[in-house]
């Protein structure tokens, strides 16, 4: 198929399923069809030419502000240039069509954006898609496009790739140049893709690969393609699933998810991380910290102008005593040590991505381990203590194993040492070649449309 006609099959979908989803906040269909057919007249060929993508709407993009999801920047300049990403995709043969939902300066789980509506989930649409790259991950699930990036700080890829049944990758901390995004946590924010199948995931990886002196937390590896060895399977690979934290904080679905994986595998040997509830406090009191400082100008004399819930979690965050920053770090620093260490007896890890599936939009609270917590927050209790040490991950979706919602998926993820992304889709091709994870289009079931 010709790229103009991938194109406009994407813009179609769009067109056509965009006013109940609300992934996108912006569709650049000029330039996409311009793209598209200097893609076709160039000849070319791979297995990225002429795949629509979008993008979460903290990457630049030529010619519009960058709105991390806020009102605040609705007043920047128009970005110059696309990021980097961006331009290593479309110099791969892939079209950008547009920017995509998300929380507001990705600090949330859910994309509840109050300043352009919340995007909802494509296989209920009563329900959350997460967040906070929640636009990237819906898109995906609706079939609008086959490929999104988004960022993950805390879980923001993993957590919506679950809800929504999608693959997303989360890549090593420093893998992949973050010039031309947004910030949230500069020492905590990643880069990756979803896609459709763990082929796509790889082929968009590989893509953007490569070092950039523009992002001076990004380490200046070589390229190491993932695609060649996708097919290797788990022969000579020790694995492992995550105990303690891991299995106390998720539902039955969350856990049936990683067993069925296990078995599917045949892993037996469970794995504990020591001191997972203090490394994901740490995340959240440097996530607090940073992401405040970042914006504390515009706290101080435009604080209406922010959606309240991220308002105020930037407030807490100015607040905190420089000392228990410093505690953090050294937390993290400690754990990140530790798991290491773990990774000397075993090559890959599962773990859940989400201790529930989707919620309802609005949910305030849900069980766990016997204790009622905040809905939001809690959708990430799994993912950060993952990304508070930057290990690559994988998010695979199942589906059929929440009981009372059998239409609803939940991921798992596929973990490895730092680095070793090829591990983490090696173990993910191999249970979607055994038919364990798929990542299907959303039929959008008008029955379970909220009422207007």
């Amino acid at each position: 198929m010709r790229a103009i006609e991938r194109v406009e099959d994407a813009l179609a979908r769009i067109a056509a399923t965009d006013a109940r989803v609300n992934a996108f906040t912006d569709v650049l269909a000029e330039r996409a069809h311009a793209r598209a057919l200097a893609v076709d007249a160039q000849g070319r060929g791979g297995a990225l030419a002429g795949i629509p993508f979008a993008v979460k709407n903290l990457f630049d993009l030529e010619g519009l502000p960058t709105l991390a999801g806020s009102k605040i920047e609705r007043e920047s300049a128009p970005a110059r240039r696309d990021a980097v990403l961006v331009r290593r995709l479309e110099a791969a043969g892939a079209v950008c069509v547009g920017a995509l939902n998300m929380d507001e300066y990705a600090y949330g789980f859910t994309t509840e954006n109050s300043h352009v509506g919340a995007t909802r989930n494509p296989h209920d649409l009563a329900r959350l898609a997460g967040g906070s790259s929640g636009g990237s991950a819906a898109a995906v699930a609706a079939g609008q496009v086959p490929l999104a990036l988004g960022s993950d700080t805390n879980g923001s890829i993993r957590v919506p790739a679950s809800l929504c049944g999608v693959f997303g990758l989360k890549p090593t901390f420093g893998r992949l140049p973050r010039t031309g995004t947004y910030p949230f946590v500069a020492s905590l924010d990643h880069l990756g893709p979803f896609a459709r199948s763990v082929a796509g995931l790889a082929a968009a990886y590989d893509a953007m690969q490569g070092p950039d002196a523009g992002d001076p937390a990004q380490v200046a590896r070589l390229i190491e393609p993932t695609v060649p060895g996708l097919d290797r399977g788990t022969d000579g690979l020790r694995l492992g699933v995550l105990g303690g934290w891991f299995r106390r904080m998720a539902l039955p679905a969350a856990s049936a998810a990683v067993e069925r994986c296990a078995q599917a595998l045949g892993i037996e040997r469970v794995v504990d991380w020591p001191e997972v509830e203090r490394a994901r406090t740490a995340a959240f009191l440097i996530t607090n910290a940073e992401g405040a400082a970042l914006h504390l100008p515009d706290l101080r004399c435009r604080a209406h102008d922010f959606e309240p819930l991220s308002r105020d979690r930037f407030l807490a965050g100015a607040l905190l005593p420089a000392a228990w920053i410093v505690q953090a770090q050294r937390v993290r620093h400690w754990f990140a040590r530790q798991v290491a260490a773990s990774f000397e007896t075993v090559d890959v890890v599962l773990a859940p991505a989400t201790p529930c599936t989707a919620p309802p939009i609005g949910t305030e609270w849900i069980e766990l381990d016997g204790q009622r917590l905040p809905a939001r927050p809690s959708l990430g209790l799994l993912t950060q203590p993952v990304s508070c040490i930057g290990l690559p991950v994988v998010s695979v979706p199942l589906w059929g194993l929440d009981l009372a919602q059998p239409h609803l998926p939940i991921g798992v993820q596929v973990i490895a040492a730092p680095w070793r992304e090829d591990l983490c889709l090696r173990v993910a091709r191999v249970l979607e070649a055994q038919g364990v994870v798929q990542a299907p289009v959303a039929r959008l079931d008008d029955r379970r449309i909220l009422d207007e």
